[in-house]
């Protein structure tokens, strides 16, 4: 079974919730409000290289 765990820095009130899960696969990153919507996978470096641009406030979120 797939462990899907909710990012630390998430929204306190809930409603901003990004999952992430280590897949067989790559890592996983999900909307905790829609987990049966599907999940974008991505490769260990690829996912590193996401969390760091989101870090340097890089991404347009």
């Amino acid at each position: 079974m797939i462990k899907w765990r909710k990012a630390s820095r998430s929204n306190a009130s809930g409603n901003e919730c990004v999952e992430v899960a280590a897949l067989p696969e790559g890592r996983g990153i999900r909307d905790s409000k829609a987990p049966d919507a599907g999940h974008l996978t991505l490769s260990p470096r690829s996912f590193t290289q996401v969390i760091a641009s989101a870090k340097r406030g890089d991404l347009d979120v």
